[in-house]
């Protein structure tokens, strides 16, 4: 199994990076719905139509590429020669990325309430949550370019 990770590990690493790529997109995307979404009328054509785009998003962008960015992300990891299990910077990383699923799942939490007509929050409080993937994204490069520590 060892030899065959090797072997196609420049693939797995390029699928990873295209998979977190569509991810991201989806996580950036996702609030800036949200921002227009609060602004349209519940009940309206306008609103049904949000609603329909955040579902697409969420569940056949969203979702694949989240899940396509673990599998891809475990087979890199358990590719031997990889990852230094002695350092620190991929347990920062991992803990990072975590803390992304958990905010694609909160995020997933919101479209239900936009679904069911239920969003209490204002328009500002997503443009606010629109920052959280990015800061974390950088953070995540960071950490896996660098390897500070």
């Amino acid at each position: 199994m060892s030899d065959l990770l090797i072997a196609v590990y420049p693939w797995t690493k390029a699928l990873h990076i295209i998979a977190v790529i569509a991810w991201m997109a989806g996580l950036l995307y996702l609030p800036r719905l949200f921002v227009y979404h609060c602004a349209a009328e519940p009940g309206s054509a306008q609103s049904e139509t949000f609603k329909v785009m955040e579902r697409r998003l969420l569940r056949a962008i969203m979702n694949p590429a989240m899940i396509a960015a673990y599998l891809f992300g475990a087979a890199v990891l358990f590719t031997p020669g990889i990852v230094d299990w002695q350092a620190g910077w991929i347990y920062a990383k991992l803990a990072l990325v975590a803390v992304l699923t958990w905010h694609h799942h909160r995020q997933a939490s919101w479209r239900k309430e936009f679904d069911q007509d239920r969003n209490r929050r204002p328009a500002r409080f997503f443009r606010m949550q629109n920052e959280v993937p990015t800061l974390l994204m950088i953070a995540i490069v960071v950490l896996v370019v660098v390897r500070p520590f």
